[in-house]
């Protein structure tokens, strides 16, 4: 099992069985945090409790000094024994004192039972299967697979992977792509009682919605919010080993750097990028403007469609699942790339777009939001939105605005019979598997649909893609904007504070004005990390893996053998159709 993960992990390994031999933990050490033997797991603690951990907690030394004051000793500087300590203190409500990623599992020799967790965002993996009087974990699926665990694919979950683009059912948090392998949800932990052989889920944080606001005055709003991205960045440099960051030409990443170089200054920070030089989307440009205000060191990647075929079967190898564009295949190159520089800890903005509003498709939400409660405020909004986007309100939004709920009924059912009725696949595997996961946020508002896609449909999947190709490479990912502080603080805020003035993520632009060029920060111009996808499946290597992809989805009786005859249709990364796109990688992955 901890062979097919030696990637996550190339700094160690370590194994033991317990005394009575009902337990068993393997571990594959990524040093980050005290780098001694000290620190090397599997950890023991009290001759009782046994732990294995992935991640890092952040405020792992304020916690600490906590323990020691109420008379806790440590044999350590690791965050590992931290975890162990603070279980042995507090039980189960350990978990509220951790700023951190982790996913852990923890046995209590005396008691007999598994604790394991999981960080409230889900940046770190945790599955496992059940079963025969047994229960089976790892960080990947592969090592499931290693330890005898079937890999069959969920035909659910395919079918809404071809229809839908996703990867996620947002009605079981829990569901996986392979039958009888669950994934432990974000913010929750699970007990296994090995001498009952049972096993028990529990949820120990959410965010209430609707909220109302603590802060009204808008200059207390900015300086809590910088305040709070600050304390995040800061206990996030927390490292024992070299330390980088990702570089876009956006707001995000370009905001982490900024408040890097306010607190240890841009002298040899590296910052790693992926660049696409003739691509109408191409950041090359803004990397190098930023990269030059902060006075940081930019190393770039070109990928193209010779290096892409080359990534992709081993992109598959990792992500274990679909994944919705080339755009994970390039994020491949770039952890490739820090790997390559040595640096082995890389912060991302990851998580502002989710937790603050930075996608286009919010604008509707926040102005069918105004259509209910402030008219005045939509026309000055529509009138500050750019032309483009703002042509999106019409009779329809306006109908979506007045009578919500229907229109979610109305959309459900259509979405439904759209996927049902995609020509490609086969009626039989239609007839048997075709069940829609399309889901709605509960709540219609801003606040709503972030909630939605910060927790339970879009930004996991995120992660996801970030956790495997960074530990594909031996690197750790850190995300200031997951704090989850800031996140409730950023969901107390009233919409205006993340839209306003027709601009996206509003308060994260007013904290940053001052630290960052006027045409990064007060651009309406929003582009997503995005390679030239549909150059690349035009690319001969490539279509052929497309044509294979295709082939083994009828042999699986998925497709229509009629599909093999078609021409394939090249689309960009955030295409809605990109049904080629999904051919490819369910294919590969079914193969």
């Amino acid at each position: 099992m901890t062979e097919v993960l030696a990637h996550r992990g190339p700094d160690g390994e370590r194994y033991w069985i317990s005394p009575g031999g009902h337990a068993g933990f393997g571990h594959r050490r990524l040093s980050v945090i005290d780098l001694s033997d000290q620190g090397a797991q599997p950890m023991h603690y009290l001759n009782r409790y046994t732990i294995v951990f992935n991640g890092e907690i952040y405020n792992y030394p304020e916690i600490k000094n906590k323990l020691q004051q109420s008379g806790s000793t440590f044999q350590s500087q690791s965050d590992t024994e931290v975890i162990l300590a603070a279980y042995a203190t507090w039980g189960t409500d350990c978990l509220e004192q951790f700023d951190g990623m982790f996913a852990f599992a923890i046995w209590d020799e005396v008691e007999q039972k598994l604790f394991a967790a999981r960080d409230r965002f889900g940046e770190k993996p945790f599955y496992y299967f059940t079963g025969d009087q047994q229960f089976v974990f790892a960080s990947e699926m592969k090592g499931l697979w290693a330890a005898g665990v079937e890999r069959q694919m969920d035909e659910a979950m395919l079918f809404n992977y071809l229809t839908l683009g996703y990867i996620q059912d947002p009605g079981d948090r829990g569901a996986t792509f392979y039958k009888g392998i669950r994934k432990l949800p974000a913010r929750c932990y699970l007990i296994y009682d090995r001498r009952a052989d049972q096993l028990s889920e529990h949820s120990y944080w959410d965010i209430d919605l609707p909220t109302e606001s603590r802060v009204t005055d808008e200059a207390e709003a900015i300086r809590q919010f910088r305040g709070l991205l600050s304390l995040s960045v800061e206990r996030r440099l927390r490292s024992d080993v070299p330390l980088g960051t990702s570089l876009s030409g956006g707001l995000d990443s370009a905001s982490v750097i900024a408040c890097i170089r306010n607190r240890v200054g841009p002298d040899r920070l590296h910052t790693f990028s992926a660049i696409f030089p003739g691509f109408t989307r191409d950041e090359s440009a803004a990397i190098g403007g930023i990269a030059g205000h902060l006075g940081v060191l930019n190393h770039s990647v070109s990928p193209d469609a010779a290096m892409f075929a080359d990534d992709f079967e081993r992109v598959c190898y990792h992500q274990e699942e679909p994944f919705q564009s080339a755009s994970v295949v390039a994020q491949y190159g770039v952890f490739r790339l820090a790997k390559e520089h040595g640096v082995t800890v890389l912060l991302d903005g990851q998580g502002a777009d989710e937790l603050i509003g930075g996608y286009s498709k919010y604008f509707p939400w926040y102005w069918r939001e105004l259509y209910r409660g402030n008219r005045q405020l939509l026309r000055h909004e529509l009138q500050a939105t750019q032309p483009a986007v703002a042509a999106q309100w019409g009779w329809k939004q306006q109908l979506a605005g007045q009578l919500p709920h229907f229109a979610d009924i109305w959309l459900i059912r259509q979405r439904g019979r759209q996927q049902r009725h995609l020509p490609d696949l086969a009626a039989s595997f239609v007839e048997s598997f075709g069940q829609s996961h399309y889901a709605l946020p509960l709540e219609h508002s801003l606040n709503g649909v972030l909630y939605y896609n910060t927790f339970l449909n879009g930004l996991e999947e995120l992660l996801q893609y970030a956790d495997r190709n960074s530990m594909a490479h031996g690197r750790e990912v850190r995300l200031p904007f997951l704090f989850h502080e800031l996140a409730v603080f950023l969901f107390s805020l009233p919409a205006g504070y993340k839209i306003r003035d027709g601009y996206l993520k509003w308060i994260l632009r007013k904290a940053m004005e001052d630290q960052l060029p006027a045409d990064r920060v007060w651009s309406k111009t929003k582009i997503g990390f995005e390679p030239p996808q549909a150059a690349w499946m035009g690319n001969l290597k490539v279509m052929e893996l497309i044509q294979e992809g295709r082939r083994v989805l009828v042999n699986k009786g998925v497709l229509k053998r009629g599909v093999l005859d078609k021409k394939i249709q090249p689309q960009d990364s955030h295409a809605a159709e990109n049904f080629d796109w999904r051919y490819l990688v369910a294919g590969s992955l079914l193969r």
